[in-house]
């Protein structure tokens, strides 16, 4: 049977055993609260905010600022607070205070997802916050963020639109591939080919012909004195355009002299001043246009010459029997022929017509 003494001593190092395991496992929880950012002994800062859906937030979710976590959530609960109607879940947070320098009461919160399908969390932002610091028992603003649900409702209707999108591509990949359509003939009319291939020849053919120097084309690249003479026109066309700006010539007064242009500016105030008193009736002109009775006078004289003219047509008169009656122009050649005659007779023999008697009585 062991003595008193072995069994103190037996005891003491079941206590001393019992203690050792105590305080490492005191070491490990504080080691391992500290790794996640919270510490067993440090005071806790309690935070609360709104949501309108929890979202899949659980308790003992982490709480985020710029992706470090600075508490965890405590309470996940819906309130029956009226005013609280369009956010009825209560978030509550605890904040470690090493971090409040960074966090004002301005903060925003919001939920976010670790990743695509990873667990929802409470992301702080503090980028504009200048508020001041944050205290136990403050209620922090909430953000809208778009949730997974959010986004795979949107993106349902992308979706659909890309199917009717699909869809058609189908069709035209079926309209091409028979051929209808444009886009089908060229991909499979071979007629297309051949036209093509016999333009590329033909543009080869021309290319050739030009690098040869053949036709107008040809020696409008190979050919110098094209060139030469091109040169020659832009010299002598650039002689005329000094001349010009030197006021030589004709079209160089036209465009330097002030007394031709004084002269066209008063030829043309006078002949606006004539149009203005042809205008008002003044003048021979004015009357043309403007006098009824001068008009009449004309026309009753034209009229009387377009009757005159009517009657010598049609032989009336003396001017209608000159002019259309053959017998009087016959009678008037033999006249003339007959004087000159009688002209040329006298300028021969002069003694014999002209005889000069003297009588004296």
């Amino acid at each position: 049977m062991p003595s008193q003494q072995e069994v103190k001593w037996s005891q003491l190092k079941v206590g001393v055993i019992v203690l050792i395991s105590v305080t490492l496992l005191c070491v490990l929880l504080f080691l391992m609260t500290s790794a996640s950012g919270m510490s067993v002994f440090s005071h806790k800062i309690i935070i609360h905010t709104y949501f309108d859906n929890s979202g899949g937030l659980k308790v003992g979710a982490p709480i985020e600022l710029e992706g470090v976590t600075v508490g965890e959530v405590t309470h996940v609960t819906v309130t029956t607070d009226p005013a609280r109607k369009l956010t009825p879940v209560l978030i509550k947070m605890k904040i470690d205070p090493k971090y409040l320098p960074s966090l004002h009461k301005d903060t925003t919160a919001a939920l976010a997802t670790v990743g695509v399908l990873g667990d929802t969390v409470v992301d702080l932002n503090s980028k504009l916050a200048t508020g001041p610091e944050l205290q136990s028992g403050d209620e922090l603003r909430t953000t809208a963020s778009p949730s997974l649900n959010d986004v795979i409702k949107t993106s349902q209707g992308t979706v659909a639109d890309v199917d009717v999108v699909l869809k058609k591509l189908d069709l035209i990949e079926s309209t091409i591939i028979s051929g209808k359509g444009t886009a089908g003939k060229l991909i499979t009319d071979p007629s297309l080919y051949n036209k093509a291939n016999d333009t590329i020849t033909q543009l080869h053919e021309l290319l050739a012909s030009l690098n040869s120097g053949k036709g107008s084309l040809g020696k409008l690249v190979h050919d110098d004195e094209l060139y030469n003479k091109l040169n020659d026109t832009s010299t002598k066309l650039d002689a005329i355009v000094t001349s010009l700006n030197e006021g030589k010539g004709t079209a160089g007064k036209l465009l330097k002299d002030d007394a031709l242009y004084n002269d066209l500016d008063s030829t043309l105030k006078h002949a606006n001043s004539l149009l203005a008193e042809a205008d008002r009736g003044q003048g021979t002109l004015g009357l043309f246009t403007k006098d009824p009775a001068f008009a009449h006078k004309l026309d009753a004289t034209v009229t009387h010459l377009n009757t005159l003219l009517g009657n010598v047509n049609s032989g009336k008169g003396t001017l209608g029997k000159l002019a259309t009656d053959d017998a009087a122009y016959s009678n008037l050649n033999r006249l003339l022929t007959s004087s000159n005659d009688l002209v040329t007779a006298v300028r021969q023999d002069p003694k014999k017509y002209l005889v000069i008697h003297l009588r004296v009585f």
